[in-house]
């Protein structure tokens, strides 16, 4: 292979995005890389606040994209996110799924045990992280299979290989993700199309808004015992940052990985490799 071809690999011209969530840090890092690729990006999100600074970031290419005010836990909402697309870029030929996060309503705490969190907040985080990812497949992933091709790709988490203290809720719905994208890897490939691939990436330690507080002390600014704990226990000795995530996001969802569906790859700086002696 010439690099010609190697470059066309990661050519996405004329090739349709939705990326839910794409307003938040690890999402919209990929909207933007994605559309330096040469893709047109619908941004799904519940808050569109970014959406500004996002299309402003990218100059004349900021016409690739749009964005739609859209609840990853609502069918209608996404049907009208489906129409959308269609109407404003076209068939939808890839799906990230970026949505998702915890809550401190779902977290054990000293003011809070496992026993005592309550039902609204378990839901909560389960409905976001795991229904959020299977009814977007549900709704759009319907474009593909009437195309014969596409590509989907599912945030899982490192809580998927080792769930984590604390965030039950959290660790089961995204293991529910891993799962669930085998599932429909194996599913979509044999009821409809072997061209259309579904994986999944599963992030190590990114500080967020969803886990900031877990993390970072609010006092201090410097790490809690439990954000000691994860740098100790990686490797490579430190949190990740969007970037880090992009060369796997964009092999995952290029013709480089064609005949590569069904997994769900760590990027972790060796978190998961570490047994810890």
């Amino acid at each position: 292979m010439n690099r010609d071809e190697l470059m066309t690999m990661y050519d996405f011209s004329g090739k349709t995005f939705a990326v839910t969530g794409g307003c938040g840090a690890l999402g919209g890092d990929v909207v933007v890389t994605l559309v330096q690729c040469g893709a047109n990006v619908m941004i799904l999100d519940c808050n569109l606040v970014r959406l500004a600074t996002i299309k402003e970031s990218l100059g004349p290419r900021g016409s690739q994209i749009e964005g739609f005010q859209a609840d990853v836990m609502s069918r209608d909402s996404l049907a009208a996110a489906g129409e959308a697309i269609n109407e404003r870029f076209g068939p939808l030929y890839g799906l990230v799924n970026a949505a998702g996060g915890n809550s401190p309503r779902a977290t054990v705490s000293p003011d809070m045990s496992f026993f005592d969190i309550p039902e609204e907040g378990m839901r909560f985080v389960l409905d976001l992280n795991l229904l959020g990812t299977i009814m977007p497949c549900q709704i759009l992933a319907k474009q593909m299979v009437e195309t014969g091709e596409g590509v989907i790709l599912n945030y899982s988490s490192m809580n998927a290989f080792r769930p984590l203290t604390n965030i039950a809720a959290y660790s089961a719905s995204k293991a529910g993700i891993t799962n669930f994208t085998a599932w429909l890897a194996v599913h979509l490939a044999q009821n409809y199309s072997g061209r259309i691939r579904v994986n999944a990436i599963a992030p190590g330690f990114f500080i967020g808004e969803q886990n900031r507080f877990l993390l970072i002390d609010k006092d201090t600014g410097g790490w809690t015992p439990r954000g000691q704990k994860v740098i100790d226990h990686t490797p490579m000795g430190r949190f990740g940052v969007p970037e880090d995530l992009l060369g796997t996001v964009l092999w995952l969802l290029s013709p480089a990985a064609s005949f590569v569906t069904g997994i769900t790859v760590p990027v972790d700086g060796g978190f998961s490799a570490y047994a810890g002696v």
